[in-house]
């Protein structure tokens, strides 16, 4: 099952290392990570996608609790969220194709960031499953480059994933 972590750390260099080198030493496969300071500049926010079962959930955050940079983590797989994720893909686009390709962009909300003679550079923040619908549309037009940030999440409602601290 894919496990969604929010982990509260130090702002500081190496950390992310440090937890990233947790997970492959267990053998986990981090399917995302974000990071990015918080509201609290002292204190950065990784939210990391992990395919575990509850067991290796718990063995995880047993040995991330002990690394002392983190100071909280949370399994927000159940809760109510919001999720983003961001995407530039890079598309051949030739003067028969841009016109199919802005339409699509259109569709999904996305936009045109950059223009060349030959291709365009779309930019798309969505769910993960609206990014991936999006990047299948344009495989057929010829996609040259594709970068993403991985997942961010956030609680719905009042409840945060910083209280405690």
């Amino acid at each position: 099952m894919h496990h969604v972590l929010s982990v509260l750390v130090e702002n500081r260099s190496g950390v992310l290392s440090r937890v990233a080198g947790l997970f492959s030493r267990r053998g986990y496969s981090i399917d995302s990570i974000a990071v990015g300071p918080t509201e609290d500049p002292a204190i950065s926010r990784m939210v990391i996608v992990v395919e575990a079962d509850e067991e290796g959930l718990e063995q995880i955050t047993k040995q991330l609790h002990k690394l002392i940079d983190v100071f909280k983590i949370q399994d927000i797989t159940k809760e109510a969220r919001v999720e983003r994720e961001l995407a530039l893909i890079k598309v051949q686009a030739d003067a028969q194709t841009r016109g199919d390709i802005l339409q699509i962009v259109d569709i999904f909300r996305a936009k045109i960031v950059d223009v060349a003679e030959k291709s365009l550079v779309i930019e798309i923040t969505g769910d993960t499953e609206k990014v991936d619908a999006l990047i299948e549309l344009l495989r057929s037009f010829g996609i040259r480059e594709l970068v993403r940030t991985g997942r961010i999440a956030m609680v719905r409602g009042r409840k945060t994933t910083a209280s405690g601290l």
